[in-house]
């Protein structure tokens, strides 16, 4: 492989873009394992609301959070047109439930603006950046935090 392309390589990012809470988010590509349709969950006592239930793939059981429902943009309302993002980060698999994915993104690491300087804790650990597309700007989803603010949960 030439040079050229060895560092163009490192220096882009390859995003799927997604809609939650009527916003755009995004996860980097490698941190997803496959996108499903919707299907009921199974419910688990004691729960927080953003924590939907759990579901088996494949002979392992996953917790499935309403990701808008942990950002604070209320309850995902369930229909079949819904998606579940399997996503993995540090050996543990988890599902997002989410409205609908819209598209693969690949960004140049200098276009990946920092998340501004507000006073929500929170969002500061959960957005890792910007990304303008068009008119929109598409928020970086720190999956890290998505599974600290959630491990509080026996599963």
């Amino acid at each position: 492989m030439p040079e050229t392309e060895i560092s163009r390589a490192d220096s882009y990012f390859e995003f799927i873009t997604f809609s939650t809470g009527g916003q755009s988010f995004c996860l980097e590509i490698t941190q997803i394992r496959e996108i499903r349709r919707w299907t009921p969950v199974t419910a688990l006592p004691h729960t927080p609301d953003d924590v939907l239930g759990v579901m088996n793939l494949r002979g392992a059981v996953i917790p499935i959070f309403d990701l808008a429902s942990r950002f604070g943009l209320g309850a995902t309302p369930g229909n079949e047109r819904n998606v579940v993002i399997v996503a993995a980060v540090g050996g543990t698999t988890i599902g997002l439930l989410v409205e609908s994915v819209s598209e693969i993104l690949s960004v140049a690491k200098s276009s990946i603006q920092e998340t501004p300087d507000i006073k929500s804790e929170a969002t500061r650990n959960s957005i890792l950046g910007m990304i303008s597309v068009g008119d929109t700007m598409v928020r970086v989803v720190n999956l890290d935090a998505v599974l600290d603010a959630g491990l509080g949960v026996a599963v």
